[in-house]
């Protein structure tokens, strides 16, 4: 199926983009209010050094329409790395119009290629029955896990 989509690593001009749909992101799935002075440098460090992640953006007549960023984790176990998916994002008018498919394809076929990926992740908001839904349908399961943090950028004191 030919998708209407071009999906492309990010470049740099492509930053204020991808910072104002990750404050987007934040702001629809947390109701977190991200401060543009850790963020936008945060993004550039991303698209500046590759060994932090990578960003993959889907164009659609010369506009970014949808993001996605790529963190890696090697795996002892399985010998091999896997693929994270995160900062997920579309525009709310190409939403069901297929861009994350695209991108997640692309994805897929990327790591399938790369020959040491055993295989692809991504968190979501326990709440986002829409995304859950999406990833079900690409073939994703539930991976029996719980993600914890201690998250030192939020100011909490503690035991709170």
């Amino acid at each position: 199926m030919e998708t209407p989509f071009l999906i492309r690593p990010a470049r740099w001009e492509d930053a204020e983009v991808i910072v104002r749909f990750n404050c987007a992101l934040a702001l629809e799935t947390e109701g977190r209010v991200l401060e543009r002075f850790r963020i936008d440098p945060g993004v550039r460090a991303v698209l500046r050094d590759g060994m932090k992640g990578r960003y993959l953006v889907a164009e659609c007549g010369g506009s970014v329409v949808g993001q996605l960023m790529l963190t890696f984790e090697w795996s002892d176990w399985r010998n091999g790395m896997f693929w994270w998916i995160q900062s997920v994002y579309v525009e709310p008018g190409y939403r069901g119009r297929g861009v994350f498919t695209a991108m997640y394809r692309g994805v897929e076929k990327a790591a399938l290629e790369s020959g040491d990926s055993c295989g692809i992740r991504l968190y979501m908001e326990h709440h986002n029955e829409t995304a859950r839904r999406t990833y079900r349908r690409l073939g994703m399961v539930d991976a029996g896990y719980e993600v914890l943090e201690l998250d030192f950028t939020r100011a909490v004191s503690p035991g709170s």
